[in-house]
Parts: structure tokens; C-alpha cells; sequence
């Protein structure tokens, strides 16, 4: 066994075996593998190797695309049969949420170049003789998609990375991982040890006890999943033999399974409700090619349906049922990215899809640890999107929800329950009593939108349709009372949130963003390193706010910061809540070595709450003796004041495009300030707002949210950030790419639309944008804005038709919209009511 490799890929799974592919095809050749027992002997043996390119996510819809693109090539490079048959996937329909997730999925598809074909139910019929379709609205397909033989694939990947100079230590145990202090990597064996640079987690169902080697608390837990393999059929051994192609997969979404043929049988696989984490401290040292016992109690619901929707499914016996781990996350999607608060640590674990995911996976991480950075905007599955509150307890209940919903209609605003609340501002209590209705970003229960005092939805008004999966609301208050109704169209809560819009415009609102991310820099080269990573230049004077952003090497946009200058050598920096692991790791892996920069987290030291409106400088003045005059305050200045008998850093800015202020105040003062804030504006028609009224008004002051008008793919110039980017500085991170990036020509600019024509159903990203038929853009956002009383999208289209007045048209739900490119800022575009 060698004693030094570049990197060391850990698992000999299906991603473990891709990843060090990909990094060959990269150009590293001094490579190893090791595996504890033999390829494939985890959860890669028994998967069903489906390889479904129907997903939600826009990072795992790319990763998906690419893998299987990646296995049509594969055996004829390789010369080893991967048992690649792409007998197309259909997706079924019964309900007409189900046909919006559908459209609304098409346009994902189309602007990741994903081919998807509209099926009638007679279509349906055509293509799965044995499928009763008089219940159906429709179907989409998948052309592409189908099945790979899993174990023949990882085979092919480790004949492909061996050609280009990679070894495979089979039967080899890891013992330890440890850092030296000069920044290398010694991983130690049963066969002795490797001292490399990077390190490559790739355990599956070992991932949390190879996370423990090195300290990380690894936020994946396996699940359960069964499959039922059936005997012969008659009906489809005589379709083989007359030569007739395959009848493809077959998903029932509605019912929660899938079903493809398997050797003159058929294969079902449902995702049910009850199935239980396993795994939770890691399997046994030994444990290899391991299935559980079956539980087809727990299948019922699911058997039944597919006996309804397949008659042939009922007529023959059961072959073999497989119950195996799955690797699963909190919200069902892989971690593939760097490992926080380590150097050249990668994980690319919990792969509930793990054949699917495997290929994309495998060449975005070679990307970022060759390059630097990821091709493709990865903040999806990056492995910092969870933080420490993920831990045994919460992942045991989220991971085995995120299971029970895989085939749910994933609803834009859908708020699962599980492991909630968590974390709470302290004036959780009183929002609630206001008619708060919650949803959660990293831990954070923040509110949404506010529901009147008894309002209630009736089971008529949630009109759930009788199929197994039918949950469209969200969770019951603790009185029982059910107050949201998901959809993909505007909702009941369209007209609460445009009332809550209208009083911040009108008179003052106030919202709870404590959940803002954190932090503070300081230290004697705290000025110099702030000015050297950012783009924008940073505020030089006490109290001065400034937005600046980090960029890739390229030019990217990776992350967004408002950055207050405290003192001298001191600055207070916010973030986006969801994204406090990844920004703060950013920060603290680009610290000087030399210890003349300080960064300290204190995201939960300091509360934050906003008020906004043309009254809010009315309110403040009857609780503080600061002078709030725009010549003492101006817009983007900060200052400490008091609000009453308490205190706060008050900082004129905000996201809504009003006149008002950040508080970031001590989080034990927040209920007192709290409190002050609503007495002493109960005259100026004070009222709280949440998170879709701020995302309303943003949409009107053409504000970009990472990652999606910002995002690695696109230049920060692209993304219209030009005011931010300061070419003229001596240098900062990222410089050289951008200027690279201009002088290469941009592919993509920044736009914001007026959508026209529109009853029920607005934008809300990801939709495709046309001109004359052909395909030249997609929208990151989008909404109706109540000030305006439009509705908008903002989206990146191709720069020769990013000029105002430009018509485009924009499918939304599968209905084709005209729209108009208007001015940035379509709402107060000279900032007057932020200054004023």
C-alpha cells in the first residue's frame, strides 16, 4: 500500500468509486481508495439503480442530468457493462396540485436542458399496457431516464479511474484520520498509514462514525427502504419474447411508489410513512451486504394502490423483498462540498439517490477540489447548509420525514413539522399570539405571514383530494386550527400578506430577523484582510454600513455581507440566517495565519428586529433621545441608541425599501424592546409583518438573494452588482476572474419583468423565459407586488434583451405570459422613501 497520495477517497460505494473517477479525469493520478470490505457492499448492492432525473432542487437537478448523460458513455469507454437501460420514467398525475408540481418542474427541467415529454392518459396507456389510466389528469416522461445495474457501474467507474492511475485497497479498514499542523492529512488503516491532502468522505451508511474520527458531528442517518420483487408475469414474459420494448418506470407519486419490470416481473418500491432510521451510531465493524427483516405491514396502503393502478402486480407471487439502509438528510438532499471548520476535509455523503447522484456528484467535488471551486451552483447540497442544532434527536425525526416525502407534492411554501420548534427568538411567544404563522430556516422558527385573531381554514376549504398522499396544509395550530393552504397558485394568505405589505407602506410594520447570521472582525489587520477578501470597498467610518459581497476566483457571487463599522479595527458583519456554517466557515478557512484577525460568532448574542414605514422614525422618537434626522442618521449609518430603558445598535437599512432600521440588540432585551416598540406605535397603526411580505417588497426594489439572483454561476456583474464591485481597488478575491470573465464576454444579465396577463399564478423562479419560441433565460424570483400592484419576476436573460421595454414571454405553470423588462427598482427608484 502506498504511504502518500494527493488524496485519499474513503468508501468504495457507488460515490465513493465516482469521486475518485472524477479526480482522474481531472488529471490526478496519485489517487487511493480505500474500502473496509468489498466495492459496493453497502447500500450500493441493494439499491434498485432507478435513475430518476425528476427533482425539485435546481443544484440536484444539474447533479442528476450529468450522471446519467455520464453512464450512456460509460461502458464504451470503460469496456464494463453498467446494464444501462433507458426505458424512459413516467410520472403519474391524479390530482391538479400534482399537475402544477409537474409544469412548475417542467420549467426547471427545460433551463437545466432536462427532456421532458407531456403524456395524455392515452399515451400512458400506449407505453404501459398493464396500467389502468382512466383516473388520470396526465403524466410527464422522462425520455432519458431508467435504470443502471448498480454493482456493474461502480465496477466501470474503478476500471476508469484505475486507467488513469488510481488504487483500490479493498479489505481495508480505516483506524483514524488526523491533521498535522502543517496542514496534511494521515489516514491510518489495519495496513499502515497515507499521508495525503485531501481527504474524501464517502462512507454511506459509516458517514457519522467517520465524521467522529475527525470531530464533525456529519448530518446524515439512514433510513429503511423496502422493495418487493414479484415473480414472472405471464403478460410480460410475452412481451419479451415478442421483442416489445420495456414498459419503463413507473411512478404513482399520488400512491407513493415506483414500479419497473425485473425479469419478466415487476419491482415495487414504495416510500411510506413509519419507516424507521437505522444505523444511528453506524453499522457493525463487520457488517456487509446487509439487509433487515421485512416489514410489508407497513407496505399495505402502498400494495393495495399499486394492485389498483397495475392489476398485474396482484395476479403473481413475491420473488424477494430487499429492506435496506439508505443514507438520508433532513431534507432529503446529499451533502457534497467541504467539511466546516476543517481544511481539505470533503464530504459526499448522504446520497438518499445515491446511483442517480452519483456521477454529478463525483464531478462537482473533483471540480472543487482541483479548481478551487464548484462548476455549478452547489448551495443546495452544500454540506454547511445544516448547522450544529442538527443533531442525533432532530436528525432521526427530520431524515425520517424527509423519507415519508419523497413522492409528496413539494409545495413552494411547504413547512414540514418534524423536530419543530427548535430554535426561537425570545419574542416567539408574543408573534404567536399576534397570529404568527411560522416557518423554519436553519433552526429558526420565523414568521411567515400573520393570520387574523380565529382564523380558520374548513376541510372544504382544503378540498384534500382521496389519494394517499393528500397533506396540502400546513402544520395544525396548537388550538387545532389550520390556517395555510399550500399551492402553487396564489393561496388564502395572498391577501393577509398584501394587507401586511400595504401597512409597512403606509403606515409601520415590524418584523423578527434575528435569524440574520452573525459575526464580528477585529483585531489590528481586521481593515486590510476585510478589504482584500471583498469586493465592495468596506465603510472607513465609524458607524457607516456597506453591502459588500465575496466572490469566487472566478467572480462568482459565493456570499453577501452588510458590513458595520464599530470602531476602529471593528466591524459587525450580517448574513443570510440560512447561511451562517457557510459564510462564517468562508471567513474563518480565509483567516491570516497570523493571528491579526479575530473572528468571533455571536449570531445568538444579538436579536434583531425591523422596523419600517413612514412612521417608523414617529415611533422610535417617542422611546429613544437620539437625534433620527436624516442629517444626524442618514441612510446606511449605524449608531448605538437607546430604545427606552434598553439598548440597541440601530442600523438605517433594511430589505423592504422603506424608511426604518435594523435593532440588533442584546437577545435577553429583545422582549422589553419588543414591547416598547408596539406601545409606542399602537398610534401610528403599528402591525407585525413576516418573511413573504419582506419577500413582496423586495421583489419591487429588485433586490438580489443569494443563491439566486447571486450565485457561482453567474459573474457579479451579470447579477448587476456593479455599484458593489469596485474594479478600481487594488486587489480582492476574485478580481483577476472577473476581469477575465468581462473580457471573455458575459453569457447572462440581470433583469426585472413585469409579468402580464396573470390571475392565480405568479413567478416564483426557475420558470423558463422565452423570445419568438426559443429559450433565453430563467427567472430566480418572482411574486406579486402589492405597492405596485404587478406582478414580477426577476431573472437573468441574454444580455442583448436585458434593455427596457424588451417583450419576453415567461411559462408559468405551463401557460405561456407576455412580459416586459422594466427599470431596476420599479418601486421608489431614487430610494426616496430610504432616505427620507
Amino acid at each position: 500500500m502506498k504511504s502518500h497520495a494527493r488524496v485519499v477517497v474513503i468508501g468504495g460505494g457507488v460515490v465513493g468509486v465516482s469521486t475518485l473517477y472524477h479526480l482522474v479525469k481531472k488529471g490526478w493520478s496519485d489517487v487511493v481508495l480505500i474500502e473496509r470490505k468489498e466495492l459496493t457492499s453497502g447500500s450500493t448492492w441493494h439499491a434498485a439503480g432507478l435513475l430518476p432525473l425528476f427533482n425539485m432542487s435546481y443544484s440536484v437537478g444539474q447533479i442528476h442530468k450529468y450522471s446519467v448523460k455520464l453512464y450512456e458513455s460509460l461502458e464504451a469507454e470503460t469496456g464494463q457493462h453498467v446494464g444501462l437501460r433507458q426505458c424512459s420514467n413516467i410520472r403519474l398525475a391524479r390530482t391538479k396540485d400534482r399537475w402544477d408540481e409537474y409544469m412548475y418542474y417542467a420549467g426547471v427541467a427545460e433551463t437545466i436542458g432536462v427532456n421532458v415529454k407531456i403524456l395524455t392518459p392515452a399515451q400512458v396507456k400506449e407505453i404501459w399496457p398493464l396500467c389502468e389510466t382512466d383516473d388520470l389528469l396526465g403524466a410527464i416522461q422522462h425520455v432519458d431516464d431508467g435504470y443502471v445495474q448498480p454493482a456493474d457501474l461502480t465496477q466501470a467507474l474503478a476500471k476508469g479511474a484505475r486507467a488513469g492511475g488510481a488504487e483500490i485497497y479493498r479489505y481495508t479498514a480505516v483506524t483514524g484520520i488526523e491533521q498535522k499542523s502543517g496542514g496534511e492529512w494521515v489516514v491510518s488503516t489495519d495496513k499502515g498509514d497515507i499521508t495525503c491532502e485531501h481527504v474524501v468522505s464517502a462512507t454511506g451508511n459509516f458517514a457519522r462514525r467517520t465524521g467522529e474520527m475527525v470531530g464533525l458531528d456529519v448530518p446524515v442517518i439512514p433510513v429503511e427502504h423496502q422493495y418487493i420483487v414479484t415473480e414472472p408475469h405471464p403478460a410480460i414474459v410475452e412481451r419479451q419474447k415478442a421483442g416489445l420494448p420495456e414498459m419503463g418506470v413507473l411512478r404513482e407519486s399520488d400512491s407513493s411508489w415506483y414500479m419497473r419490470e425485473e425479469n419478466g416481473g415487476l419491482l415495487l418500491g414504495p416510500y411510506e410513512v413509519g419507516a424507521p432510521c437505522c444505523y444511528v451510531d453506524g453499522p457493525s465493524d463487520d457488517s456487509e451486504y446487509e439487509l433487515f427483516q421485512e416489514d410489508l405491514e407497513r407496505l399495505e396502503p402502498h400494495i393495495e394502490t399499486a394492485i389498483a393502478r397495475v392489476p398485474a402486480f396482484g395476479e403473481v407471487g413475491v420473488k424477494q423483498v430487499y429492506n435496506g439502509a439508505i443514507a438520508y438528510t433532513p431534507d432529503g438532499s446529499p451533502i457534497i462540498g467541504p467539511a466546516w471548520e476543517l481544511k481539505n476535509f470533503w464530504l459526499n455523503e448522504g446520497h438518499s439517490f445515491g446511483v442517480t447522484a452519483a456521477g454529478g456528484a463525483g464531478w462537482q467535488l473533483a471540480e472543487w477540489i482541483v479548481e478551487g471551486e464548484p462548476s455549478i451552483d452547489m448551495m443546495g447540497v452544500d454540506p454547511r447548509r445544516f448547522g450544529p442544532y442538527a443533531s442525533r434527536g432532530y436528525l432521526k425525526q427530520k431524515n425520517e420525514e424527509a423519507y415519508a416525502n419523497v413522492f409528496t407534492t413539494h409545495f413552494p411554501d411547504e413547512e414540514r413539522p418534524a423536530a419543530r420548534p427548535l430554535k426561537r427568538a425570545p419574542c416567539y411567544d408574543r408573534m404567536k399570539a399576534l397570529g404568527a404563522v411560522f416557518g423554519s430556516v436553519y433552526g429558526w422558527e420565523r414568521p411567515n405571514w400573520f393570520a387574523p385573531e380565529g382564523y380558520c381554514l374548513t376541510e372544504e376549504d382544503l378540498n384534500r383530494p382521496d389519494v394517499l398522499l393528500n397533506e396540502n396544509h400546513s402544520p395544525a395550530l396548537d388550538d387545532g386550527r389550520i390556517v395555510e393552504k399550500y399551492s402553487f397558485r396564489r393561496s388564502n394568505y395572498f391577501e393577509h400578506v398584501g394587507k401586511e405589505c400595504r401597512n409597512v407602506h403606509e403606515n409601520v410594520g415590524l418584523l423578527d430577523m434575528s435569524a440574520f447570521a452573525k459575526c464580528t472582525i477585529k483585531g489590528p489587520g481586521a481593515e486590510s484582510w476585510l478589504e482584500s477578501i471583498l469586493a465592495n470597498k468596506i465603510p472607513k467610518k465609524i458607524g457607516r454600513v456597506g453591502l459588500c459581497h465575496l466572490l469566487t476566483k472566478y467572480g462568482g457571487v459565493k456570499s453577501e455581507f452588510t458590513v458595520y463599522k464599530t470602531g476602529p479595527q471593528s466591524y459587525y458583519l450580517v448574513s443570510a440566517g440560512a447561511y451562517e456554517r457557510h459564510d462564517h466557515d468562508i471567513l474563518q478557512k480565509l483567516l491570516p495565519a497570523d493571528g491579526s484577525v479575530r473572528f468571533t460568532p455571536v449570531t445568538t448574542a444579538y436579536g434583531v428586529l425591523v422596523l419600517a414605514g413612514p412612521k417608523s422614525r414617529d415611533v422610535l422618537a417617542k422611546l429613544t433621545d437620539a437625534d433620527l434626522s436624516n442629517k444626524a442618521f442618514p441612510w446606511l449609518t449605524g449608531k448605538r441608541i437607546s430604545i427606552g430603558h434598553a439598548m440597541a445598535d440601530a442600523l438605517r437599512v433594511n430589505f423592504v425599501g422603506e424608511l426604518g432600521w435594523e435593532f440588533h440588540h442584546p437577545i435577553e432585551m429583545q422582549n422589553t424592546i419588543f414591547d416598547l416598540l408596539m406601545e409606542a406605535g399602537a398610534e401610528f397603526g403599528i402591525k407585525p409583518f413576516g418573511i413573504r411580505a419582506m419577500d413582496s417588497m423586495r421583489l419591487e426594489k429588485s433586490y438580489r438573494l443569494i443563491p439566486r439572483e447571486l450565485s457561482i454561476e453567474y459573474s457579479a456583474l451579470e447579477s448587476g452588482l456593479d455599484r458593489f464591485v469596485r474594479l478600481d481597488k487594488e486587489d480582492f478575491l476574485g478580481k483577476a476572474g472577473l476581469e477575465a470573465w468581462k473580457e471573455r464576454g458575459f453569457r447572462w444579465q440581470f433583469v426585472t419583468m413585469e409579468v402580464h396577463d396573470v390571475t392565480d399564478a405568479d413567478a416564483r423562479g426557475n420558470e423558463a423565459i422565452y423570445r419568438g419560441g426559443e429559450l433565453v433565460g430563467r427567472a430566480t424570483s418572482g411574486g406579486y407586488g402589492w405597492r405596485l400592484g404587478k406582478s414580477l419576476a426577476l431573472a437573468m436573460v441574454h444580455p442583448d434583451l436585458a434593455e427596457v421595454g424588451t417583450k419576453l414571454e415567461i411559462k408559468i405553470l405551463g401557460k405561456m405570459h407576455r412580459a416586459t423588462v422594466i427599470p431596476e427598482s420599479p418601486f421608489d427608484p431614487e430610494n426616496e422613501a430610504l432616505r427620507a
